[in-house]
């Protein structure tokens, strides 16, 4: 079969397709036709060497994935051939890797996908809902008249956090890098916009928009996909009590952990295996995605969908500023 991997750590040019042999379903495991891969920054990461775990050389890459069943492992029950499933981010790249025409992955980690939905939408759902289920379902409550800041809003998992706090009740205040999405943004349920400037950058007036946004009130609370200094200023636009949840790096940049002069604030850092990595958690934020799918009120959104074969364009496309909002996929299989 076909399969992407890296044999040495670097930009878009180390990737490459190369023929490795056809993976077989340990105990606990299941073979997947992958049809499509969700993409995502920490592949990104992965790939240069600054993600959280290194690679373990010649690698593989990718977490989320959509495709069929093709066999079962020993011990595995509640899973046939044929069965169309999504594969959701609950192990390590460098583990069960899924840019390839067949992954083996943890059965644990597989959603049936619900009928009619292809897998290139398949491949763009569990991520981007499930790490935000996590942080206002799980790690804090999101309730209704909630005041919360998105940063970087126009991404794959900003796009999901507005849809899911509007679901909630609560009143979405959206960041933006410059107007480029601003429209599509609001369209995706932002109650207002504000543009900071380039991620890199510490906004000085950051604090008194987002401010001006609630209507001269704190938030409640934020959504950080930058980190970076702009903590700072989102802190202090914080009411007393809220939470500041950092999700991302988009910045680059060290986070600081605010000194006195700002009101007493809960700021901790969160990963999407928080959730998927708890059998019961896990299983809630199932059962939240299926049901805002079914009415409606959750709506993945697609930026682009790359061939297989450029592969390499699509991770530059990742890493890119010009990013659309919603998720980009790479489609492996022709028809899905």
């Amino acid at each position: 079969m076909r399969a992407v991997r890296f044999h040495t750590l670097g930009g878009p040019e180390v990737l490459r397709i190369e023929e490795v042999p056809v993976p077989r379903p340990g105990p606990g495991e299941v073979l997947v036709r992958v049809d499509a891969v969700g993409l995502n920054r920490a592949e990104v990461n992965f790939r240069r060497g600054t993600y959280l775990e290194d690679p373990r050389l010649p690698a593989g890459l990718g977490t989320e994935a959509a495709g069929e069943v093709l066999a079962t492992g020993p011990g595995v029950t509640g899973w046939a051939a044929g069965d169309a499933v999504s594969v959701i981010p609950a192990f390590s790249q460098n583990d069960h890797p899924v840019y390839a025409e067949q992954a083996v992955v943890p059965a644990s980690a597989l959603v049936a996908r619900p009928p009619g939905m292809d897998a290139v939408t398949g491949a763009a759902v569990w991520m981007p809902y499930v790490t935000v289920y996590g942080m206002v379902a799980e790690v804090v409550r999101a309730r209704p008249g909630d005041r919360v800041v998105v940063t970087a809003a126009a991404n794959s998992i900003g796009v999901a956090a507005l849809q899911v706090l509007r679901l909630l009740g609560a009143v979405p205040v959206a960041t933006l890098p410059d107007t480029t999405h601003r429209e599509a943004v609001l369209a995706a349920g932002a109650a207002e916009v504000v543009v900071t400037g380039p991620h890199d950058v510490d906004s000085p007036g950051l604090t008194d928009d987002l401010r001006a946004a609630f209507g001269g009130q704190g938030a409640d609370l934020v959504l950080d996909a930058v980190g970076g200094p702009q903590v700072t200023r989102l802190v202090a636009a914080c009411a007393p009590g809220a939470s500041v949840i950092v999700h991302g790096g988009l910045s680059g940049l060290p986070t600081p952990l605010p000194g006195g002069g700002y009101a007493a604030v809960w700021l901790r850092r969160y990963r999407v295996f928080e959730i998927t990595g708890d059998p019961a958690a896990l299983r809630r934020a199932i059962a939240f995605v299926r049901a805002g799918l079914e009415t409606g009120a959750l709506r993945p959104m697609i930026d682009r969908v790359f061939a297989f074969e450029d592969v390499a364009a699509a991770h530059a496309y990742l890493d890119s500023p010009d990013r659309a909002p919603g998720k980009p996929v790479l489609r492996v299989a022709p028809s899905a």
